[in-house]
């Protein structure tokens, strides 16, 4: 029974040791989606952090830019909202990142609390 006790000690140790880990990812000249991808299955660790910088300087084709449309509509008739991947990324880069991991994480109540821990730094 000696080394079964020692196994689950050992656990235990490893457990608090890594536990609240934070990952800092450098984002200069990564491709978008390889990076969401990355990036998600960071956050779908117990307790961890995933802090990114440098956004500013993702790669992107510039045939990506224009023909990347991002829609939304608003509710009411005929209000189809689109925007292309320039227009978003130049407005706001954060909000490309969250985007592309939050449509590569998985669709359940621990969504919003994974999307938290996602730090985006410029």
């Amino acid at each position: 029974f000696a080394p079964k006790v020692t196994l689950i000690f050992a656990q235990k140790i490893i457990n608090q040791q890594f536990k609240n880990m934070e990952y800092i990812i450098d984002a200069t000249g990564k491709k978008l989606g390889r990076l969401a991808s990355e990036i998600a299955i960071l956050l779908q660790e117990k307790d961890s952090k995933v802090i990114v910088k440098n956004i500013s300087k993702l790669s992107f084709d510039k045939k990506k830019m224009k023909s990347k449309i991002y829609k939304h509509h608003t509710g009411y008739i005929g209000h189809l909202k689109e925007k292309s991947l320039e227009e978003a990324f130049t407005k706001d880069p954060s909000w490309v990142i969250k985007h592309a991991v939050k449509g590569m994480l998985p669709k359940n109540k621990l969504l919003t609390k994974r999307l938290k821990n996602l730090i985006i730094e410029k």
